[in-house]
């Protein structure tokens, strides 16, 4: 008997649970503007496309021993997909700029799977096969000779405004 009150707890649980994410999930579309190859602004909000990252608006990469602007191609890739229809994103969390975590879609198609297929940004927790995909094909950032992580690149290269540890405190 115990063990049946406990299930029954448990799914209880669960339920609420779903209906929560449910019921704060947010649900936007129109028309959508990149910013860089995985933040977009829609209705006036900022969304992050959730689990892919890709290169930083101002990141270099190398393609045949020649610098490559990665990080405008990719803001390029998705402004070009961001004109190709009607955008629809679903949103339950944000980040920790505020920015909305999302999935979006273009036209029906999943547009975080197609920034990572084209190569227009790197697999981040999800969309692994997308990534195989594309390097498989070598597109995007994977036909370049040397293209950074986003998240190394960010590591030695840090935003100019970025807040910097505070100095340590010394004793008089």
């Amino acid at each position: 008997m115990r063990i049946v009150n406990l299930l029954t707890t448990l799914a209880v649980l669960i339920g609420a649970a779903a209906a929560l994410t449910w019921w704060n999930e947010r649900r936007a579309e129109g028309l959508g503007r990149a910013i860089d190859g995985d933040t977009l602004v829609l209705e006036g909000e900022r969304y992050r496309l959730k689990g892919i990252d890709a290169p930083e608006h101002a990141q270099i990469c190398e393609k045949d021993g020649k610098p490559w602007r990665c990080g405008e191609a990719a803001r390029l890739a998705l402004a070009r997909q961001l004109d190709s229809g009607p955008l629809f994103c679903r949103s339950s969390e944000r980040d920790r700029y505020g920015r909305h975590l999302a999935v979006c879609a273009v036209g029906g198609a999943d547009l975080n799977a197609y920034m990572v297929r084209s190569g227009a940004a790197f697999a981040s927790g999800a969309y692994e096969s997308e990534e195989k995909e594309a390097r498989d094909a070598r597109r995007g950032v994977w036909s370049a000779s040397r293209a950074d992580k986003p998240a190394e690149w960010r590591r030695t290269h840090p935003a100019p405004n970025a807040p910097s540890a505070p100095a340590p405190r010394l004793l008089p």
